[in-house]
């Protein structure tokens, strides 16, 4: 009987909690790598090799880390910079 592995109630419950954002904390340009890597649960230097291999290999890795920028919302923030845009030129519009 093993008594130190977390019940699947409690595993279940810190996975839905977990939200992916952009880090205020271990941030090099806009927070992106270290967000995903705290997402993930891996370092935040693994996520920067995937970016500038991902660039190297198949050119997609500034779109992406771009893309990401503006989708994935800041860590104290509730919309991301896209959703904030679009709602106030529908605002605007209106």
């Amino acid at each position: 009987m093993n008594t130190s592995a977390p019940s699947s109630q409690a595993a279940q419950s810190t996975q839905a909690a977990k939200t992916l954002s952009r880090s205020k904390h271990n941030r090099m340009l806009a927070g992106v790598a270290s967000g995903v890597a705290q997402y993930l649960g891996v370092d935040a230097t693994l996520v920067r090799i995937a970016f500038v291999l991902i660039t190297f290999v198949g050119g997609l890795g500034i779109p992406l880390y771009l893309a990401s920028w503006l989708l994935i919302p800041d860590e104290d923030a509730t919309h991301s910079i896209a959703a904030d845009f679009t709602s106030s030129v529908q605002e605007w519009r209106n």
